[in-house]
């Protein structure tokens, strides 16, 4: 049969047909990690963009520690989550990408650090505070009594509160270097600030994404600094230092760097956008996400 004739019979009509006798998607499987105070509904409309762009797509909204159980100590988090994802994972040998917001970004480079075998193609970090927070959102002042940031350290930075709530792991007060390096639990070790014996390995692990997708924003007004969702953060004087200017890519204790120097790392900046709208953006998935999940 020549290629000619094999064109005429695949019309669309004959692929349609192929689809649903069984041809499965060419697309790899999408796994979502919803942020603080959220779930999986909150990815409804993402979850219709990516299966209207890419058709046939299966998608997975993470069912995990929701709403307030959200506000559990991240490397409990990590550890359920990356369970559930670990599963999905073995049954996509063709790979995953990996799609997470906001508080999901951390719990999402705490399994990809910590998961030695995983298969994850693209991980995609949406608005998420990558370097740690320093400002409290509203919606989140009645887990901290305390509303003035300034004194959220003295909270945040006590044993009882690094393994009771997420945000205290992340909480990174550019004010209290030492308390952070001393009490945090989490980001610290992630990003190589707190030296440790897996460290080799976590970045060996980290490595083993193809692309690693930051997106966020001026405008957020949640992430605080915005420049987080790009492992920028804050100096003593409460100046922006940009990813390449910190310590941990100078370092390359994680392999920040080497994702970089390799052309892996895609940054896109998105004016306008608030917070709990960058999943139910559709310009924001046409222009930072949509191809990256080819």
């Amino acid at each position: 049969m020549s290629m000619k004739t094999f064109s005429f019979i695949l019309t669309p009509a004959v692929l349609m047909l192929l689809l649903a006798a069984g041809w499965t998607s060419a697309y790899k499987p999408v796994i979502l990690v919803h942020g603080v105070l959220s779930g999986p509904r909150s990815f409804k409309m993402l979850t219709g963009f990516i299966k209207k762009a890419h058709p046939g797509t299966k998608v997975t909204a993470i069912d995990l520690f929701n709403y307030g159980n959200s506000t559990e100590p991240m490397w409990k988090q990590v550890e359920g989550f990356g369970k559930v994802i670990q599963k999905i994972m073995e049954k996509s040998p063709e790979g995953v990408h990996l799609l997470c917001y906001s508080q999901g970004g951390l719990i999402c480079r705490g399994l990809l650090s910590t998961l030695p075998n995983h298969n994850v193609h693209s991980f995609i970090a949406l608005s998420s505070p990558l370097a740690g927070q320093f400002g409290v959102p509203d919606v989140l002042l009645r887990y901290f009594p305390l509303s003035a940031r300034e004194l959220v350290y003295l909270l945040c930075y006590t044993k009882d509160l690094q393994e009771s709530i997420s945000m205290c792991n992340y909480w990174n007060d550019p004010h209290r270097r030492r308390r952070y390096l001393k009490y945090s639990n989490f980001l610290p070790l992630l990003n190589g600030e707190k030296p440790h014996s897996k460290m080799a390995a976590w970045r060996k692990n980290f490595l083993r994404i193809k692309k690693l997708v930051l997106i966020g924003g001026p405008d957020d007004n949640v992430i605080t600094p915005w420049q987080s969702s790009f492992f920028g953060f804050y100096n003593h004087n409460e100046v922006v230092v940009e990813m390449k200017e910190q310590t941990f890519y100078k370092k390359n204790t994680f392999g920040l760097k080497t994702l970089d120097t390799r052309g892996d790392i895609s940054v896109c900046s998105q004016p306008g956008v608030k917070h709990v709208k960058w999943h139910s953006n559709k310009k924001v998935f046409d222009k930072c996400i949509k191809k990256w999940l080819d």
